[in-house]
């Protein structure tokens, strides 16, 4: 019998590279996507030393037929998904009013029309072979508004209220869904979304991509619904339930500021 095969889009850094680890870790073929090639290949490269059968797809999910141009490569190359890991995904620090729009929309593509689409793309297979799943990576900032990084925050609260409900429409199914929601991780997200010098960076703990991975992982596996690695994150949705919710927006867009 074949190994099971996961589909991991980010793939080619952070949370999506320690993903990579983590289901090879225990057993999968990885499928890896993402737009830098020579970093897919570099990933893949270690994956197989460590005796991981790997695909590559460079691809630029943030366009409007990414998704598509993924899913025919999947067909072109006769692989079925088992597993996919939506990940990919940006965020940008800045005003609405201020922010590129054309960034923004481009991170709605990302985080909530590529998600969408290939779940929708490959849910219908895993549900006829009663196996498989989605883990979807959220955030922390999916419990609450953010002032800031307004569209990014919306767009993984997106993330995790459809998570929520997958979960409950594939019950019994053999397929089950699962959100990661991580806070600040440890790669090169933070400077590509113009946080650097924000304050939630200083006062924050920084979570490793490899213990996100295993938490991911490892709720994934369990079936569980939504997991939110590391106590001081776990505070962030209990935040959110019990304060004021124009007291939590203060509170964000200060901590959204350089």
């Amino acid at each position: 019998m074949s190994a099971p095969l996961v589909l991991i889009t980010g793939a080619s850094g952070g949370i999506g590279r320690a993903l990579a680890f983590e289901f090879a870790r225990h057993g999968y073929d990885v499928a890896l996507a993402a737009r830098n090639g020579d970093a897919l290949a570099e990933v893949a490269a270690k994956l197989a030393g460590k005796g991981a059968k790997t695909h590559i797809v460079p691809v630029d999910l943030a366009v409007p037929e990414g998704a598509k141009a993924l899913l025919q490569a999947l067909e072109d190359l006769h692989l079925e998904v088992d597993v996919l890991v939506n990940n990919a995904g940006f965020g940008d620090m800045d005003p609405v009013a201020e922010a590129d729009c054309n960034k923004l929309i481009a991170m709605v593509d990302l985080n909530i029309r590529t998600l969408t689409e290939l779940s929708c793309a490959l849910l219908p297979n895993m549900v006829e072979r009663r196996r498989g799943g989605i883990l979807n990576v959220a955030s922390t900032a999916a419990f609450m508004p953010g002032p800031n990084m307004a569209v990014y925050y919306a767009s993984k609260a997106y993330v995790l209220s459809l998570t929520e409900a997958l979960s409950v429409e594939l019950k019994d199914s053999g397929v089950h869904a699962c959100a990661l929601c991580p806070g600040p991780v440890k790669s090169g997200f933070q400077e590509a979304s113009a946080m650097k010098g924000s304050l939630l960076l200083k006062v924050s703990p920084m979570m490793t991509p490899k213990r996100v991975a295993r938490a991911g992982y490892r709720a994934f596996a369990k079936g569980k619904r939504v997991v939110v690695p590391g106590l001081f994150n776990k505070m962030m949705p209990i935040m959110g339930r019990l304060s004021p919710k124009s007291m939590t927006m203060v509170l964000v867009k200060r901590l959204q500021t350089q």
